[in-house]
């Protein structure tokens, strides 16, 4: 029978004899299917097609095998000692990078430790003498009481033998009260330690930033996911890029935590946290200091017989500073309320700087005060001219570079437009910049809502420059660099902030309207 002629049969590499036709020499080569066929097969399958002897086509195929050989030998093996030299330096490279990073790393690590040892080292010898201090202070004070009791007793047993044996004239000198002075308890130094609960931040902080490439990354999921019908798998096409996956931490990092929250006992339109972790506020219908702690319970009142408008801490000596009704400036020192000096003025707002000088705000202008009155720098200037400021509300001073910002109202009796803003001067009053509420519509969560008008209500720098300004009629707090980059949105409440504070921590301290308040940790990286 013979062989379908769409039927083909390949011989084995190195066989010589056909498959087909047992025993038959594969010596000949047909041109049409590109097959090596015997005599047989040329008679019956391959009876139409062009045949050749298979000696015919050696030449061209030694041809064809000698240009592979020159070429392999000149071009490919070339190429590919060469890519592998240059694999050995990226092993080499990767390795010594790696190493050097390590070693940036734990040097890096090493000093940190060195500076936390250090510090504590330092902190430790700062309790250890005011321990010391205090132990003299108890002693010399326990010594006095001692004193005072055996003077005390000499006294009675006196008084005892003139009842006994004293003449009329004995009994009618004896004083019945005692004249000695009653020892006065000594003031104490205090301090006190709050743990951080969430340091790692600020230990990210730190330690430096690492940036990645390509498809490792630290925050890189562990979990591997099947390929698609394209082989990528479907976490990458989450991404929208090949090989790499979308990197969210950042994304999570930048959520504001809301450490705690409760309702003030009292209503606050000034806080100013404390370097304990407490924080004094006052309301501005109030004659009243209030001191809280971290949950919100009263620590401490402090009466005033006048309504307090405003309230500073000093971040060098840590008291607190109070403006009132009556124009009088004072200082809060062992429960009292101290009068430091008057202004011409109404003082609208205070703010103690890291020189301890007092800034107040009153009608159109600013003016830096000594801590016993002197002023040392004004912002006022001539009717003639137009004021740098209008309606002056609430001021803060940044640590680092030590602008001061305000925030004015701009009323049109106060010869302003009605447009509220924050105005950013350098150490000497001179204006830096203005900022009028200004927010990249990529930092919105509805780009196409409209706003309310920027409203500042209150103001304060944190601990590495940035600003922050509530804006009330909005309902969100900002967060801006100290340059007045805008940098993002910290919060947003259906309740228009009406105060914040940054505590030692950088955790803020924000009060909606009136007595909400509640302690944020953000990020400003």
């Amino acid at each position: 029978m013979a062989t379908p002629i769409n039927q083909t049969f390949f011989h084995p590499k190195g066989q010589s004899t056909c498959s087909e036709h047992k025993g038959r020499q594969l010596d000949l080569y047909c041109e049409k299917c590109d097959q090596l066929i015997c005599l047989t097969c040329m008679l019956t399958t391959h009876g139409s097609h062009p045949v050749c002897q298979l000696s015919a086509i050696t030449p061209q195929k030694k041809q064809d095998i000698e240009n592979f050989i020159e070429k392999t030998e000149q071009n490919d093996l070339v190429k590919v000692g060469e890519y592998i030299t240059s694999a050995d330096i990226l092993l080499k490279d990767n390795t010594s990078n790696f190493e050097k990073l390590s070693l940036q790393l734990k040097t890096q690590t090493d000093k940190l430790k060195h500076e936390l040892d250090l510090h504590t080292t330092q902190t430790l010898s700062i309790y250890k003498q005011m321990e010391e201090d205090n132990t003299r202070l108890i002693q010399k004070y326990k010594n006095e009481l001692e004193m005072y009791d055996k003077q005390l007793k000499q006294q009675l047993q006196d008084c005892q033998v003139t009842l006994q044996r004293g003449s009329h004239l004995d009994i009618y000198d004896t004083e019945i009260y005692p004249s000695l002075n009653f020892p006065v308890k000594p003031v104490l130094g205090t301090t006190s330690f709050t743990p951080n609960t969430n340091p790692h931040h600020y230990l990210q902080q730190a330690l430096g930033t690492v940036t990645t490439s390509g498809q490792t990354s630290i925050d890189q999921d562990r979990s591997v996911s099947a390929p698609d019908e394209q082989g990528q798998s479907s976490k990458q096409q989450q991404t929208g890029v090949k090989g790499k996956k979308a990197v969210t931490s950042k994304k999570l990092w930048l959520e504001t935590i809301v450490m705690k929250e409760w309702e003030s006992p009292c209503c606050i339109s000034s806080v100013c946290p404390t370097t304990d972790g407490q924080v004094w506020t006052c309301n501005y219908l109030s004659d009243t200091l209030t001191l809280l702690n971290r949950e919100g319970k009263v620590v401490q009142e402090v009466k005033h017989t006048a309504v307090i408008n405003y309230i500073s801490l000093s971040p060098t000596t840590h008291t607190l500073w109070v403006c009132d009704e009556k124009k009088n400036i004072m200082e809060l020192a062992s429960g009292q309320l101290t009068n430091k000096f008057r202004t011409k003025e109404f003082p609208r707002c205070i703010c103690v700087t890291a020189s301890n000088h007092i800034i107040v705000g009153m009608n159109k202008h600013i003016s830096k005060f000594t801590t016993q009155g002197q002023m040392v720098l004004t912002t006022m200037t001539r009717r003639t001219r137009k004021p740098l400021l209008h309606t002056l509300y609430k001021m803060a001073e940044c640590p680092v570079t030590h602008n001061v910002t305000v925030i004015d109202f701009n009323d049109e009796s106060d010869s302003g437009d009605g447009d509220r803003h924050v105005v950013v001067m350098d150490a000497d009053f001179q204006e830096l910049f203005v900022y009028r509420g200004d927010i990249p519509s990529a930092y919105k969560q509805t780009p196409e809502t409209e706003d309310e008008l920027f409203n500042p209500w209150c103001v304060v720098y944190d601990s590495v420059g940035n600003l922050i300004i509530g804006d009330l009629s909005n309902c969100r707090v900002l967060l801006l660099s100290g340059g007045g980059e805008f940098l993002r949105i910290i919060y947003t409440e259906p309740l228009g902030a009406w105060e914040v504070g940054v505590d030692r921590e950088d955790v803020l301290w924000v009060v909606f309207e009136d007595d909400n308040v509640k302690l944020l940790q953000y990020s400003s990286v």
